[in-house]
């Protein structure tokens, strides 16, 4: 199983900001939208991530002021990304030995989706319960 599978089930949108975008707007978008993080663009290239945690590490360091920074002073960078072709189990070591949640997907220079560790997580339970399910109803005929 890999990622294209994921992105299958998607409506295609992702919300991104840019570098020059204020701290407190990306910090509102990701309220507001109920997400972990934001892809940064830089035009057309996906420049960092910009996430609930590095929101808090710049609060911490600086407290009020730092929502008067730019997304591009306070992102994380360069992004950790992914191809649709990696595996969904790739994905998630991936994301343990990194310590990250939120992972750009990536054909050549081009986003074409964002994966969270909660999509990877899904998935997987999700198999394993008609896995189980395939299981039972083995059992049971034979």
């Amino acid at each position: 199983m890999n990622i294209t599978r994921i992105l299958e089930q998607r409506d295609g949108s992702i919300y991104t900001c840019h570098l020059t975008q204020g701290v407190a707007e990306a910090a509102q978008l990701l309220a507001d939208r109920r997400i972990g993080a934001l892809p940064v663009m830089d035009g057309d290239t996906v420049a960092g991530i910009f996430s609930e945690r590095d929101l808090l590490y710049c609060i911490a360091k600086e407290g009020a002021a730092a929502l008067n920074r730019t997304v591009g002073e306070v992102m994380t960078s360069p992004p950790i990304t992914v191809t649709p072709d990696t595996s969904i189990l790739e994905a998630l070591g991936l994301m343990t030995r990194r310590r990250v949640r939120h992972l750009p997907v990536m054909e050549g220079n081009r986003m074409v989706g964002l994966i969270s560790i909660g999509d990877l997580v899904k998935f997987r339970v999700e198999l394993a319960e008609s896995e189980a399910e395939a299981m039972r109803e083995y059992i049971q005929t034979a």
